[in-house]
């Protein structure tokens, strides 16, 4: 189990993680009404190799988002939200997700090294959350993880501006740790953003609120990345 969301991301024809988030930094309403059963819906049908749900409060998770989705598709799901001991590790496989986020400027080095093996050893792959070179620079076994450069400020709760600039400037650092999967993630605001950071080197993206928003348009959104990637 332990690669299947790797795997999954690594296969895809379209590497993009889409994202269940009820809520964006401002806690602007992103579902619009919309039950969980219709956007997991809508996001199978975009192909989407393995999804996001974010169960962080601070965003207007919980748990019980993670156990429904789970429920209702067969992908591989990243659980999103603040895991600090191993207990959350244990938690994470009973509600079924397949990989979990350890965000790098939360955690001493030691207890990342303590998630990410035991991550690994409950078969979930560890997505690891950065934002500075020291951060890509102690990232442990980061062959067995996803490393991911947050374009957005956990400081500010993502309600300051995206800086994408970071995801350029890191991602030479992030290869060189041996990440079979680098992914730039958070604050990609449209497929041009997209097409550019995969064109650029990464092996996926996690995009969350841009795809909410596009509602029916959703397809469209995927069909300009796909026609600025074989543009390229």
């Amino acid at each position: 189990m332990a690669t299947d969301f790797l795997d999954a991301l690594l296969r895809a024809r379209r590497p993009v993680v889409m994202e269940l988030k009820r809520r964006d930094g401002a806690g602007r309403d992103l579902f619009a009404g919309r039950p969980l059963a219709r956007l997991v819906a809508a996001y199978e049908r975009a192909d989407a190799p393995c999804l996001s749900v974010v169960t962080g409060h601070w965003f207007g998770g919980t748990v019980d988002m993670l156990r429904e989705v789970r429920s209702l598709t067969g992908l591989p799901l990243l659980q999103k939200d603040f895991v600090t001991r191993r207990r959350d590790l244990d938690r994470a496989v009973e509600l079924g997700a397949s990989a979990v986020l350890l965000t790098a400027r939360l955690l001493a080095r030691a207890s990342l090294d303590v998630l990410v093996a035991g991550a690994v050893e409950r078969g979930l792959t560890p997505f690891v959350e950065v934002a500075t070179r020291a951060e890509v620079r102690a990232v442990p076994r980061a062959g067995e993880c996803v490393v991911a450069v947050t374009n957005g400020d956990i400081a500010s709760r993502e309600r300051a501006p995206a800086d994408l600039g970071r995801s350029a400037e890191l991602l030479g650092d992030v290869v060189a740790t041996g990440t079979p999967c680098p992914v730039s993630a958070s604050g990609i605001s449209g497929p041009a953003d997209a097409a550019r950071l995969l064109r650029g080197g990464y092996r996926g993206l996690l995009i969350g609120s841009e795809l909410l928003r596009a509602g029916d348009g959703l397809p469209s959104w995927l069909a300009e990345l796909d026609r600025l990637r074989q543009a390229a």
